[in-house]
């Protein structure tokens, strides 16, 4: 076993897919010399050569477009957006491009392309610097979205991204990025499914889904309920599309009570899917509706407001309150 932090597992994991394989390219803003805005590609460009990890101009759009087009010549492009909010400029390539190429084509295309997005808040960043995003992405169709919440799965969940001929959004809980955690480099055979939820916690009375950095406030959440005498489950959904159903359908059918928790605004988020898919498949088991926890429908706050905008554990408990007050 061997101890890293989030960050530097991701380094790992493309270091290791890039000496599998040569057609693996990293590009993006200051990925090169600088190693990216949080180091999380430190070293790769002096061990692989400019050729192979590329300091981009300020244009993800280009980032994005030059991708695709490697991708058809039989390249494995991975692009960094340097922060979440910088997706935008990117987004028609990723929504009209990426995502449609391969099935306009009836699958004879294919667009390996991982697009990695540092997501969420906590750093003391404004807006553009500190989203969530994950919506736009579940809803286009064509992509596959993860979200990684701890480094044996980033370390895992990045080389399987870059195998997969599909095209990827990524996600990387950014105030995680120096939490640490044991990994296993020297065997895959742990290695979980690529699309497959997990249970991080066990629990009897409520579930709590979570995805990304609320993953680790869900298992603060319910160890603290534990001293109130309430046994939460935490499942991590870890891929958002497609969603592994049958974990969380499991899981809400044998505690009767769902609270979804997400950094992302609550009004039209991606836990309103997660509500809803809960309650058509579970309605009889269910003692209490779906509740959600997350942002405010405001644009980021400010840093010294972030921590009463962004989701606590205080939140999540009062939300499991509500849940057994029905």
């Amino acid at each position: 076993m061997t101890v890293l932090s989030l960050s530097k597992a991701l380094n790992e994991g493309m270091r290791k897919a890039m000496e599998d394989d040569p057609k693996v390219l990293i590009m993006g803003e200051d990925v090169g010399k600088l190693g990216g805005v949080f180091r999380v590609t430190d070293g790769l460009q002096k061990d692989f050569g400019e050729d192979r990890v590329i300091d981009t101009p300020l244009a993800e759009s280009g980032i994005i477009g030059t991708a695709i087009g490697l991708a058809l010549r039989g390249y494995r492009p991975v692009c960094e957006i340097q922060f979440d909010g910088f997706v935008f400029p990117a987004a028609d390539q990723i929504i009209t491009q990426l995502a449609k190429m391969p099935m306009r084509s009836l699958g004879a295309i294919k667009l390996p392309v991982v697009v990695r997005i540092p997501c969420g808040g906590g750093i003391g960043a404004v807006e553009h610097h500190s989203e969530s995003p994950e919506a736009y992405f579940t809803h286009t169709s064509g992509l596959r979205v993860v979200a990684c919440s701890n480094p044996a799965d980033a370390y895992t969940m990045i080389q399987q991204a870059i195998r997969c001929d599909d095209p990827v959004v990524f996600f990387e809980p950014k105030r995680r990025y120096w939490e640490k955690g044991d990994i296993d480099t020297s065997s895959s055979d742990w290695w979980a499914p690529f699309d497959a939820a997990k249970v991080v916690r066990r629990g009897s009375d409520a579930t709590l889904l979570a995805y990304g950095p609320m993953v680790k406030t869900c298992l603060e959440a319910a160890a603290a309920a534990e001293e109130d005498g309430r046994s939460l489950e935490v499942v991590d959904l870890r891929s958002l599309n497609p969603l592994d159903e049958a974990v969380i359908m499991e899981s809400a059918r044998r505690t009767g009570r769902v609270v979804v928790v997400h950094e992302a605004p609550v009004y039209n988020g991606f836990g309103a899917e997660l509500a809803a898919r809960v309650t058509e498949q579970c309605f009889y088991h269910l003692e209490a509706p779906v509740l959600r926890v997350g942002g405010f429908s405001t644009p980021y706050p400010p840093s010294k407001l972030e921590e009463h905008y962004l989701p606590d554990l205080d939140r999540v408990l009062d939300a499991v309150d509500r849940a057994f007050g029905f």
